[in-house]
C-alpha cells in the first residue's frame, strides 16, 4: 500500500514540477516574445507589417499571379494548344497531355497504304506564339511485304516546317480573334 502512495505522490510531484516549468519558461525577459509595443488590433498589425515590408497587399498578390513564373491557362484559352488540335484533327491521337505540353498521334497512313506511315509528336516549350515555342517530331515507319517494319526519324524538314507554320498561323488567328472579342 505504501508503494502505491509513493508512486501516486511521485506522479503528482512530477506533474506540478512540469506545470511550474511550463508556466515560468516564458517569463525570462531576454527570451520574451511579447513586445510592449506590439499592435493589438488587426488594423495596427496590418500597418506595422506594411511599414516593415513584411505585409502583402492584394495588388501584389494579384500581380504575382499574373506576372509570376507560373502561368495557368486552360487548354481552350491557349491558342497554340487549340491550333495544334485543329491542325491534327484528321489524325487519331494517342496521347494528349495539356499539363505536360505533349500531343502524340497514332501511326497514320493515307489511302490504305500499309507500307508507309507516320507518327507526329508535338511538344510545347512555351505558350508564346513563336516558332521556338513548339517542337515537331515526325517518325516514319516503313514496312516490307513480309511485315518487317523499320522506324526512324523523318529526314524531311518539309513536313515539320509545314506543320509548325500551319499551327503558328492558326494560333495567331485564334489569338487575334480572342482579342477582338474582348
Amino acid at each position: 500500500m505504501m508503494i502505491i502512495k509513493h508512486n501516486l505522490l511521485l506522479k503528482y510531484f512530477s506533474l506540478i514540477l512540469l506545470s511550474v516549468f511550463l508556466l515560468t519558461a516564458g517569463c525570462n525577459k531576454k527570451n520574451s516574445k511579447l513586445d510592449p509595443n506590439r499592435p493589438l488590433t488587426a488594423e495596427d498589425k496590418r500597418k506595422k507589417n506594411i511599414a516593415e515590408g513584411s505585409g502583402r497587399s492584394l495588388g501584389k498578390i494579384i500581380g504575382a499571379a499574373r506576372g509570376g513564373s507560373t502561368n495557368y491557362e486552360f487548354s481552350y484559352s491557349n491558342p497554340m494548344w487549340r491550333a495544334t488540335l485543329e491542325t491534327l484533327d484528321f489524325l487519331p491521337l494517342t496521347t494528349v497531355d495539356y499539363s505536360g505540353g505533349v500531343v502524340i498521334t497514332d501511326w497514320y497512313s493515307e489511302n490504305g497504304n500499309n507500307k508507309d506511315s507516320i507518327k507526329i509528336s508535338i511538344r510545347f516549350l512555351s505558350n508564346e506564339i513563336r516558332s521556338e515555342s513548339i517542337k515537331v517530331i515526325v517518325h516514319k515507319k516503313t514496312c516490307s511485304s513480309n511485315l518487317q517494319c523499320s522506324t526512324k526519324l523523318s529526314s524531311s524538314n518539309l513536313i515539320k516546317d509545314e506543320l509548325r507554320s500551319t499551327i503558328l498561323r492558326k494560333a495567331s488567328l485564334l489569338e487575334k480573334a480572342s482579342k477582338n472579342k474582348k
